[in-house]
C-alpha cells in the first residue's frame, strides 16, 4: 500500500475500494488505461503532424495551440476550437480529414493493443455482483467495439460512449459521453462509478455526478485524484479483487 500522505485517502486501500463499490449498479470504464494499453508506448506525434500538414493546406497559419501539440487526441480540440474562432469561416474539411487520420491510427492500434492486467477478472467479478459495464472514451466508438471483441469482451458491455466525431470540445473531462452513458444506461449518476487512468476522467466524472475510481501508478497522479476528490486510487485491479475475496470470505 502507497501512502498519499493525505490522512486516510491511501492507494489501494481496502476499506475506501469497498465504499467506492458500496451501492453502485454501473461502471463506466475509459478505455486506453483501464481497458488495454491502446498505443503501448509509442508516439503519435506522425498523426499530429498529419493533421497539421492538412490543416495548413486549407486554413494557412495554424493558431499556436495547434501547431505546438504533437498528440493526435491533443491536437483534436486546439483544432476545433480554432475553426470556432476563426471570423471568416473555413473549410470545416480539415476537422473532418483529423477525426478519420485519428480513427485509422486507434483502428490500427487497437490490432495490437494489451488488455490491462486483471480485467477479465474485474469485469467477471463486477457482472458477477450485478453490475453494468459500459465503456466513457475520447476514443472513437468503431475502434473501441472492435478491441472488445478481440478480447472476448464484447458482450459483457452494456454500451460504449465514445469520442464525438462532430465535435471535439466534448472530450472528456467534458462530461458529453458520461450523460450519453448515464441516459442509456437510466441510472442516477450517484448509481454509476467511472474508472480512469488520468485528471480528464476525473474532471468529467465529478462534472457529471458519478463516483471515481483513479488507476495509476504514478504517485504524483494518484495524489492529485485523491486529493480531487476521487473515491479510491489503485495501482492495478488486483487489490479490487484481493477486498472482494475478503469480504467474500466474512458473509
Amino acid at each position: 500500500m502507497i501512502d498519499t500522505g493525505i490522512g486516510r485517502e491511501t492507494v489501494d486501500d481496502p476499506a475506501a475500494l469497498l465504499r467506492a463499490f458500496g451501492s453502485v449498479r454501473a461502471v463506466l470504464f475509459d478505455f486506453d488505461g483501464p481497458v488495454c494499453d491502446l498505443f503501448a508506448g509509442s508516439t503519435t506525434m506522425d498523426v499530429a503532424e498529419q493533421v497539421k500538414r492538412m490543416a495548413r493546406q486549407y486554413w494557412g497559419p495554424l493558431d499556436p495551440s495547434v501547431d505546438k501539440c504533437t498528440d493526435s487526441h491533443g491536437i483534436l480540440g486546439p483544432l476545433r476550437e480554432m475553426y470556432e474562432r476563426s471570423v471568416r469561416r473555413p473549410s470545416a474539411l480539415p476537422l473532418k480529414l483529423a477525426e478519420v487520420a485519428v480513427t485509422a491510427l486507434e483502428r490500427r492500434a487497437v490490432r495490437t493493443a494489451v488488455p490491462t492486467p486483471h480485467l477479465h477478472a474485474f469485469v467477471d467479478l463486477l457482472l458477477a455482483r450485478g453490475k453494468r459495464l459500459v465503456v466513457v472514451s475520447n476514443n472513437a466508438e468503431g475502434p473501441i467495439r472492435d478491441c472488445l471483441g478481440r478480447l472476448g469482451l464484447g458482450p459483457k458491455f452494456d454500451g460504449v460512449f465514445g469520442r464525438s466525431p462532430h465535435d471535439a470540445r466534448l472530450m472528456k473531462p467534458h462530461p458529453d459521453c458520461v450523460h450519453r452513458a448515464l441516459r442509456h444506461l437510466a441510472l442516477p449518476a450517484a448509481d454509476c462509478l467511472l474508472v480512469g487512468d488520468q485528471l480528464t476522467d476525473l474532471g468529467a466524472a465529478r462534472s457529471a455526478g458519478t463516483g471515481f475510481l483513479g488507476l495509476t501508478h504514478h504517485a504524483g497522479r494518484a495524489l492529485q485524484m485523491a486529493e480531487g476528490g476521487a473515491d479510491a486510487v489503485i495501482s492495478s485491479y488486483l487489490p479490487v479483487l484481493r477486498a472482494a475475496d475478503e469480504l467474500s470470505a466474512c458473509e
